[in-house]
């Protein structure tokens, strides 16, 4: 087999659809066949393929085999990819396989070359998924290890900046609330990048206490201050050549602000207590939870800093916006803490699976995480129940989604008053909102907006006057 080529399994009981997909398949891939579930186990087990395509009505016990294959498939590596195969008959099965952590499904007849895009987008993810878990190896005491997964357009806009950015050496700033992820995101873009075999290099700028901060940033000489009894580099200096994250930034002082700015302006810096400026070669990441444009208003942010930060930005959707991915992260979490705590949790009850959905989780993917691993741990039974949990509603979920609707019937009022009003011209209609032009576009397509509806509706109306 040709090692530069990704494997793929191909898991059906028909000979034919087995020979299409090698057929077919054979030129960019390396095609492995099983003919019933204990085939594509064992050839699972032995070739670890980057690619499973599997049949959900296998021969044998009936429809429920292709189900309980991927049920093992996930047990052996809860982050494989797999894509399920159906006809009409069985999409209810299908589905449910998605709701466990199947990355597809796809219908019959099989249209190859649309067939070929899906497998694509699938080992691109993959290959996001796999660069983001081997950052997290590195540092296995951390609060917060959990890979990032997720399909949504959010998600996926997410993995394609960084595809596109890990090779340069641009200045990102990361937003989003807290528990979604941000330095996972910042470990993945240093692993991808020409810098990944040099430091990286974590800055907590609100954990670390305002006095000591330049010091840690900088470092200091001999003697700079009461208690400086040697030279130390500070982590600035220590990431030479590397990538430095500075986490929550806008928590740091603008006295500091000046001095970082000034770092990016000149890159070189001066430990506390020298008079020598030190050439510097590192990447910046930056990440905030807090709103950087509030705060220059507030002027608790310099407008100069923010701007050479924000050169890329990623924003990183709270757990609550990606619905369709909420219970794909609780399945890989169950399988990740069934595996660590020797444990044989089947799944969730369907009772916990509501729960799951309709719950907000203010804490993100974080407390998403650690409540499962609760559950794995406490539970008594083999399926996760409600309880296990352990959850408190400050509000129903009703009202929760009920508060969610309302917000997206005003935005969506907006937009369309502001187009009305502006005749349907982008700028204007951005301008007045006060948004850029790139996520204005989005709002469009989320409410299914034409604004060449209101350009036409206004001119008749000017017409007619």
């Amino acid at each position: 087999m040709d090692k530069n080529k990704k494997k793929i399994l191909i898991i059906d009981d028909e000979e034919g659809i087995r020979d299409q997909f090698k057929w077919s398949l054979k030129q960019d891939y390396d095609v492995l066949v099983a003919g019933n579930a204990e085939e594509g186990i064992k050839l699972f087990k032995s070739e670890h393929p980057d690619l499973v395509v599997s049949d959900i009505a296998l021969s044998g016990n009936g429809d429920q085999d292709g189900l309980q294959l991927f049920e093992d498939i996930q047990l052996l590596d809860s982050m494989a990819k797999v894509i399920i195969i159906t006809g009409n008959e069985q999409k209810g099965l299908a589905l449910k396989a998605v709701q466990m952590g199947a990355y597809d499904f796809y219908k019959k007849p099989i249209d190859l070359q649309e067939f070929k895009i899906v497998l694509k987008r699938a080992l691109h993810l993959q290959k996001i998924e796999s660069e983001i878990k081997l950052s997290t190896l590195e540092n296995s005491d951390e609060l917060y290890t959990a890979e990032i997964i997720g399909k949504c357009q959010q998600m996926s806009e997410v993995y394609d900046i960084i595809e596109r950015t890990s090779a340069t050496d641009a200045t990102i700033l990361i937003t989003g609330e807290s528990g979604t992820g941000k330095e996972l995101v910042a470990k993945a873009l240093h692993r991808q990048s020409p810098r990944k075999d040099f430091p990286f290099v974590v800055i907590n700028c609100g954990a670390i206490p305002e006095n000591l901060l330049e010091s840690e940033l900088f470092g200091h000489e001999k003697g700079a201050f009461t208690g400086a009894h040697v030279q130390r580099k500070g982590r600035i200096e220590r990431a030479n050549q590397g990538t430095v994250f500075l986490d929550e930034i806008g928590e740091l002082s603008v006295a500091l602000q000046v001095k970082l700015l000034r770092f990016f302006q000149e890159h070189e810096i001066e430990r506390v207590g020298g008079r020598e400026p030190i050439k510097i070669d590192v990447r910046i990441i930056a990440a905030t939870n807090r709103n950087l444009e509030e705060e220059i208003k507030k002027e608790r942010f310099r407008p100069d800093l923010f701007y050479r930060l924000s050169v890329i930005p990623i924003n990183l959707p709270p757990l609550r916006e990606r619905e369709q991915d909420i219970f794909t992260l609780a399945n890989h979490f169950l399988n990740k803490f069934n595996l660590e705590y020797e444990r044989k949790i089947k799944s969730f009850s369907r009772e916990a699976t509501k729960l799951i959905q309709d719950y907000s989780w203010p804490g993100n993917i974080r407390e998403l995480e650690n409540k499962v691993k609760r559950a794995v741990i406490m539970t008594k039974n083999a399926v996760i129940s409600p309880e296990d949990f352990n959850l408190k509603f400050e509000e129903s979920p009703h009202e929760k989604m009920n508060l969610r609707k309302a917000v997206e019937e005003f935005e969506e009022n907006c937009i369309r008053q502001a187009l009305l009003k502006n005749d349907g011209n982008v700028s204007r209609t951005a301008q007045e909102l006060g948004i850029n032009r790139t996520t204005f576009y989005d709002m469009l397509n989320k409410y299914n907006i034409d604004r060449a509806n209101y350009a036409s509706r206004t001119q008749k109306a000017k017409s007619e006057m």
